[in-house]
Formats: C-alpha cells, structure tokens, sequence
C-alpha cells in the first residue's frame, strides 16, 4: 500500500477520484436538501405537471393553443416562437450587418462616416433600452382608422396588416419551404462537386432550380386555395379595427427590429473585420488576371472574407438567439416568458428552469453544430489569408 502511494500518477488518481466524488456528494446533498424543503411546504417535484391545463392562453402562437392544452404543448409552442423570431431576427441583422459593414470598408468618406456613426450609436446602447424605445415608437404608430394603406398593407399601433393567401396553414408552410429552396439550391448547385459540370457554367442550372421552387411554392398555393375564397385575404377597415389579412404584432415586430438593428451593429465589425483580413497580395494577383472589379469581389474578397467571418460570426448568432428572452420585457410569449407564467402558475421552480436550460443549450449547440459544419466544409489547408 506505501509503494503504491509513493507513485506520482497512483495519488493523482486517487485526489481525482476523491474530487469528483466530493463534488458529487455536494450536488446529491443540494437535491435531497431541496426535496425536503419543497415537500415540506407543499410542493411536489417531478415533472407529472406537463400534462396538467395550463389555465391560462398565449397572445402569440404559430400553433393554435387553448387555455386547456397541457403545459407541454406551451413548451413547445414557447420553443417555436423563439425559433422563429430568431430566424427573422438573424437574418435581419445580417442583412443590416453586411450593409453598413460594407460601408465601413468603401472607399467613399461619407458612406464610412454613416457607418461609423451607425455602430458608435446602436452598439453602445444596451439591447434592452431599445426594445423599450421601438416598442414605444410602434405602440405609438396611427390606429388602425388613422392609418395609411399601401399596397393593402396597414402599419398600426396594433401591428402590421398586410395580405396573406386564403390557405391552411400547413400549405403555408409548404409553401414556405419551397421559397426557402429556391434561395438554398442554387447556392449548393454552385459549390458541390457531385455535378460534372464546371463552377463557371452552372448558372442556368441554378436559375433552373430557384425557377422550378418558386414555380412549386405557386402551385402549393394555388392548391390549397380555401374554396369560395379569393387567392389573398387582403385586411380591410370594419369599425374600429382592421379585419383580415395577416397582424403581426407589435410585440413580435419591436424585437425583430430591436435585435436587427442592435445585432446588425456588431455584425458590421465582424463584417469589416472580414474584408480588412484578406491580404493585399490576394487582391493585386486578382487584378494582374485581367478580372473586373465585380469579379475580384465575388470570386477572391467575398469567399476569403466569409472565411475569415464565420467562426466570430456562429458566436454572434448564439448570442443574439438568447437575446430573445428580452421579449418577457414587452409581452412576448417565447420561450422564457411561457417556463416563467409556468413557475407563476404551477410552482415547479427547479423543473421549469431545468427545461429552459435545457432548451435553450439545445437549441444554441445545434446553431453552433451547423456553423462549425459549415465552417470545416469551406476551410482551406493552411493559412490563405496571410497577405
């Protein structure tokens, strides 16, 4: 027994085992320590209470909920609207990102300026002060009597009317799909090698493929078309109030634009910081090869920048999907503010918290999974960024 504690890697072993056995100890004693005190006032743990009536309804759902569904449907429902105002707010940001970070590297003085500007303001400020500032700008907006149409669509102090198809839902979603093929394919087509045919001579096979999905998602439409009705329910005025159409609210649209703009200020950096790192040896070698400006961009600058971009961008992306939960400051019923009206309601503390985390590790590990696919598909050996 001496000798075998005179061995270095023998008594490592032994001060590893006794210290994930002591932090084992103290979690097993923080349970049972909480299961005594839940149980002595009353409070039962478990999670039995998923399939228990809420009691209570959402004000915003893409699936149709009721105060008597069970608290596990309103996980999910909580799960999807956060999913969803992720994806218009990612997008968005990324869109205002790659904007203003373009103007951050042009070469006109006044279009660096606007974008410096832009950053130095949205960036400082924090997130939560703007969700409260555009929510006041949108719950300001004319009502619905006093509001504007152009072309069918309302913006309100009640939300954003604007035409939609007279089809289910799930034709919607159908629909949905293929609109967002036709973005997806040509941008695989472009890159795969699983195609004889050389990069440079695929575009009319791309446009072919964004043709047939569009052309898809119509005839999805048209096929789902409610009987007796006409192709759009286009919202008109009755009363006091909008009828018809499709309301987005304005508790939805101030977080979509709140993260756009915010997000989109820290994407710009990204973005700039992007362009900045290809060196300018790739540049001039471009030019010497007689290639025009629009070709230098798209074919050398833009692929070795989103090289440079993608991996700062996947921990910009987690971190704005989090961001979601400021949606409880304003009423948005994601999946926060739902694990938080179940805590009030049911008194599962520990269990509820246990899903949020749950969730939402989930949901930012399967976003950060994605990207460092992506990330490793388009990686060149070495470095190729070193001008």
């Amino acid at each position: 027994m001496g000798s075998l504690l005179r061995n270095q890697k023998v008594r490592n072993a032994l001060l590893q085992i006794f210290y994930v056995g002591a932090l084992g100890a103290m979690v097993l004693a923080g349970i049972l320590i909480a299961r005594r005190n839940l149980a002595a006032q009353g409070i039962t743990s478990g999670f039995d209470f998923l399939f228990k009536s809420t009691g209570w309804d959402m004000n915003f759902s893409l699936l149709p909920a009721t105060a008597m569904d069970p608290y596990w449907w309103f996980f999910l429902n909580g799960i999807i609207n956060t999913l969803f105002l992720g994806t218009f707010g990612l997008v968005l940001a990324t869109v205002v990102g790659t904007i203003v970070g373009l103007a951050r590297t042009s070469s006109n003085d006044l279009a660096r300026l606007l974008g410096r500007t832009y950053v130095d303001i949205f960036r400082n400020i924090p997130l939560i002060l703007q969700v409260f500032f555009w929510y006041a700008v949108i719950t300001h907006l004319p009502s619905p009597r006093a509001a504007e149409e152009s072309w069918g669509t309302f913006l309100t102090s009640r939300g954003l009317y604007v035409p939609v198809p007279n089809v289910g839902a799930w034709t919607l979603a159908a629909a949905g799909v293929a609109v967002l093929a036709a973005a997806v394919l040509p941008l695989w087509l472009g890159r795969t090698h699983r195609i004889d045919r050389p990069l440079g001579q695929r575009l009319p096979l791309q446009l072919a493929a964004a043709t047939a999905a569009l052309a898809c998602a119509m005839l999805i439409l048209l096929a789902g078309r409610l009987p007796d009705a006409p192709f759009l329910d286009v919202p008109e005025l009755k009363g006091l109030n909008l009828r018809g159409g499709l309301r987005i609210p304005p508790e939805f649209a101030t977080l979509v634009v709140a993260i756009a703009i915010y997000g989109g200020s820290y994407i710009a950096e990204i973005v700039r910081g992007g362009f900045k790192a290809v060196g300018k040896g790739q540049m001039e070698a471009a030019n010497s090869l007689g290639l025009t400006s629009w070709q230098v961009f798209t074919l050398v600058r833009l692929p070795l920048a989103l090289r440079a971009m993608l991996p700062i961008l996947a921990n910009q992306y987690v971190w704005l999907m989090k961001a979601t939960t400021m949606g409880i400051a304003v009423g948005f019923t994601d999946f926060f503010m739902i694990v938080a009206l179940t805590i009030n309601h049911s008194g599962q503390t520990l269990e509820a918290i246990g899903i949020l985390m749950g969730g939402f590790l989930v949901i930012n590990l399967t976003l950060a999974a994605v990207f460092n696919r992506i990330n490793k598909a388009i990686a060149l050996k070495g470095n190729q960024l070193r001008g």
